[in-house]
């Protein structure tokens, strides 16, 4: 097995076996949702929305996690499924094995199961530096994608025992410019749980990306993933790094005017209420998915139906009838 393969296949097994969220928060414990004298009838709640172009049912999205060895395709697939089914997002894991093995592309097509899905293609800060932009279109292209996630992921890099070099921002920056311009399908860039500051995704909304994924931190934290897989004790340093989820959000939302999708340590129904009326478009999740879908369809299904009644019911208690409605409905305490 490749080292990228095993990379994969060491991910997903040090996420569902080790202890690898925050010692942090994600910050939503400060943020209260004002509630109404005259609650909503859950029932009669619209939660859909329109993102990049495409209706959803509900605003949510799978945060890309897999993809690219044996035995992750039947996660992929399930997740599609359950996407599919309850009408929201999902992106996949770096699509980097399968652009140098194209034997592994399989892995990650979930179109023949989700078709009509907001699906995100997804490739690492290191090798958009590195490949032209016909094999960056063909990250898209290789599975029908309707837009392309980029991670940019410093402190993860910091701490693999094999990472890329560190990339510099501006450098960054400049190449996200590039290939804005260069294709035409939307480009999203987004963090892996340490947080995007507000500065830093209005330097993303200058250089033409269409969304920003903050990924914050008080989730899983991808310095211990690394230090479990054997990483230098350097990744300890990184133990505590990043900005919260709920103060990163806070940021960008004053930033910049492009979509914001809220990720990062979020768990519950409350807490997606609670992003949606600080101002995300989307809320996403990756463990809560990964847990379910390594056990089966009706996990995943079990898992969806909970959380958008949740949804739902939290949404119903402020008095709100749509997410328009809910922006807004929520106060900081200290």
């Amino acid at each position: 097995m490749k080292i990228i393969e095993k990379r994969k296949i060491d991910h997903i097994e040090i996420c569902l076996k080790k202890p690898v969220e925050f010692d942090k928060t994600n910050g939503f414990e400060k943020i209260k949702l004002l509630e109404a004298h005259d609650v909503t009838n859950p029932e009669e709640i619209d939660i859909s929305t329109i993102f990049l172009g495409k209706k959803l049912k509900a605003p949510l999205i799978i945060s890309g996690m897999t993809g690219g060895a044996k035995g992750t395709y039947i996660i992929n697939k399930r997740l599609a499924r359950g996407a599919e089914k309850f009408g929201i997002a999902m992106g996949i894991g770096s699509q980097r094995a399968a652009i140098e093995n194209p034997e592994l592309e399989y892995t990650y097509k979930v179109r023949n199961v989700a078709k009509s899905i907001l699906l995100l293609g997804n490739l690492g800060a290191a090798q958009i530096m590195e490949y032209d932009i016909d094999r960056i279109k063909y990250a898209v292209e290789m599975i029908d994608a309707d837009a392309l996630a980029i991670h940019f992921n410093p402190i993860q890099e910091a701490a693999q025992p094999e990472g890329d070099d560190i990339i510099d921002e501006e450098k960054f920056l400049k190449r996200i410019g590039e290939i804005t311009r260069k294709v035409d399908f939307p480009v999203i860039v987004k963090e892996v749980g340490f947080g995007i500051s507000g500065e830093f995704a209005k330097k993303l909304e200058k250089a033409g990306v269409a969304a920003v994924d903050i990924q914050g931190a008080g989730g899983t934290n991808w310095a211990k993933v690394e230090y479990f897989r054997g990483g230098s004790e350097r990744a300890k340093k990184y133990f505590n790094a990043g900005i919260k989820t709920a103060e990163s959000l806070e940021q960008c939302v004053k930033a910049v005017k492009i979509p914001i999708i809220a990720s990062g340590g979020i768990r519950t129904g409350e807490e997606v209420v609670k992003a949606l009326a600080m101002g995300a478009s989307l809320v996403g999740m990756a463990l809560p998915f990964l847990k379910a879908a390594v056990k089966s369809d009706k996990e995943v299904h079990s898992f969806l139906e909970k959380i958008i009644s949740d949804i739902k019911f939290h949404i119903s208690k402020t008095g709100a009838r749509n997410l328009e409605e809910l922006r807004g409905k929520y106060k900081k305490i200290k």
